[in-house]
């Protein structure tokens, strides 16, 4: 038996059953009480931000513990590449399981295994940088220790996004899973601002507190996430699993790959930026680095909080938008120029990206049953870890030669997903509402494991 089955089914899952028992029957929605409902979301809210400040917050202390511990550059990025890589391969794995089991054992498993690779990756560093242990020892067990996260700590993104999907109707859609996404793109957009703050504690204060509140978002799961029902409807499904190159869900791949990665190429080079810009000594050059990670934080936390939830802008309508803007901050960033102009380009770009992403999410949910809600979430979420392999590596390879090739090859990448998004028709209806499914909600006495 799956965790988050019980021997004695609930009596509203099994009318559902019935009701879907024709294979050409819609599916029935089940909704969780809207006073659970809120609180849950407001819940997933915050462990998302957690898990996405996870992507982002060791580029604060980054190149201090590398150069202490004597490693390259590229070294010191390889473990988070090496993470991000499996994240890829194992994202869309938990997403398909979280329909089978429960998308609240997945979710717990992830944040547990996201605490546990951030406290063991900075112990390790730490012991490195104090020469307890060899480098040639500590190097490659902080490569395990990032392993640990990208192996299980990406089922619970994907989960999360599916436990949204299941508990609204397809009119709310764009926004509940909108929110979800929005919250693991505003966590990776602060985790460096984070990163700087915390690291005014101690070098690894930023991944010991990481792993903290990864924890506490777990326990507050745990205890206060309900669960009552099977996500998955149909037990005996003979429809084949979800595949990333489905006709239905590919141009939002493909879509998203592309805006992952661009969204990605200021991460590693904004200290670089402001130090070769405006000629700073490197010692201050946090300062001035915080203020831009502030400015794009905030401006992303704007889109993402009042553009996309508080106007009614069709999913269509933010991808172009968006795209155009993203666009924009990357010539600007190209150009250069002063102090001001150079947070101006910061902020715009977390406007665009703040816009697209949260779109392009809720999109792709729309396209696909209620039974594969897991499986399209892991997909889409395996794209951003895509885009955090690309984005550094090739920004980081191309900026030593030149410094603006990076922001012009950025410039080229919106404008050729900015004339994909016109082409395709699937982009182009993004967000199209099918009939809606029936909607039975759940009781709020109904118990079963893990509820």
């Amino acid at each position: 038996m799956a965790p988050g089955e019980s021997s004695a089914e609930p009596a509203e899952a099994r009318a559902g059953e019935n009701i879907v028992g024709g294979s050409d029957a819609a599916p029935v929605l089940y909704l969780t009480p809207p006073d659970e409902r809120n609180r849950a979301f407001a819940i997933l809210f915050l462990s998302l931000m957690c898990l996405g400040a996870g992507q982002s917050v060791m580029f604060a202390v980054l190149p201090s513990f590398a150069r202490q511990l004597g490693l390259s550059e590229f070294e010191a990025s390889l473990p988070f590449v090496a993470s991000a890589t499996i994240w890829v391969f194992s994202s869309g794995f938990w997403g398909e399981l979280s329909d089978r089991w429960g998308r609240k054992p997945v979710m717990l498993l992830g944040l547990v295994a996201f605490g546990i690779s951030f406290a063991s990756f900075a112990a390790i560093a730490n012991l490195g940088i104090d020469r307890v242990l060899p480098v040639m020892v500590a190097y490659p067990l902080m490569i395990a220790a990032r392993a640990i996260y990208g192996i299980f700590g990406s089922g619970t993104s994907p989960a999360a996004q599916a436990y949204v999907a299941d508990r609204t109707t397809r009119a709310e859609r764009m926004q509940g899973v909108a929110a979800i996404g929005a919250a693991f793109g505003i966590g990776t957009t602060v985790g460096p601002l984070f990163g700087s703050w915390l690291s005014a504690f101690g070098l690894f204060a930023p991944f010991y507190a990481t792993a903290v509140a990864a924890l506490g978002s777990a326990a507050a799961i745990f205890l206060f996430l309900p669960e009552r029902t099977r996500p998955r409807l149909r037990l005996e499904s003979h429809r084949a699993r979800l595949k990333w190159y489905d006709s239905r869900i590919l141009p939002f791949v493909i879509f998203a790959t592309g805006i992952s990665t661009a969204g990605a190429i200021p991460v590693p080079l904004m200290g670089y930026l402001f130090i070769d810009s405006l000629h700073l000594d490197p010692a201050l050059a946090n300062q001035y680095t915080g203020i831009g990670i502030l400015a794009m934080a905030l401006a992303t936390l704007f889109a993402q909080l009042v553009i996309v939830q508080r106007f009614n802008i069709s999913a269509r309508a933010l991808i172009h938008w968006g795209t155009l803007i993203g666009l924009a901050s990357f010539v600007m960033l190209a150009v250069g120029g002063p102090f001001g102009s150079l947070v101006s380009a910061l902020a715009i770009s977390g406007v665009g990206f703040g816009m697209v992403r949260p779109s392009y999410t809720a999109a792709a949910s729309l396209t696909v049953d209620a039974e594969e809600q897991g499986a399209v979430a892991g997909i889409i979420s395996a794209t951003s870890a895509a885009g955090f392999i690309f984005g550094p590596m090739v920004a980081t390879a191309l900026y030593p030669h030149m410094h603006e090739v990076p922001w012009i090859w950025g410039a080229v990448t919106m404008a050729g997903l900015y004339v994909y998004a016109l082409v395709s028709p699937q982009l182009r209806n993004a967000g199209a509402l099918a009939p809606e499914s029936g909607v039975v909600e759940e009781s709020a006495s109904t118990q079963v494991p893990n509820a």
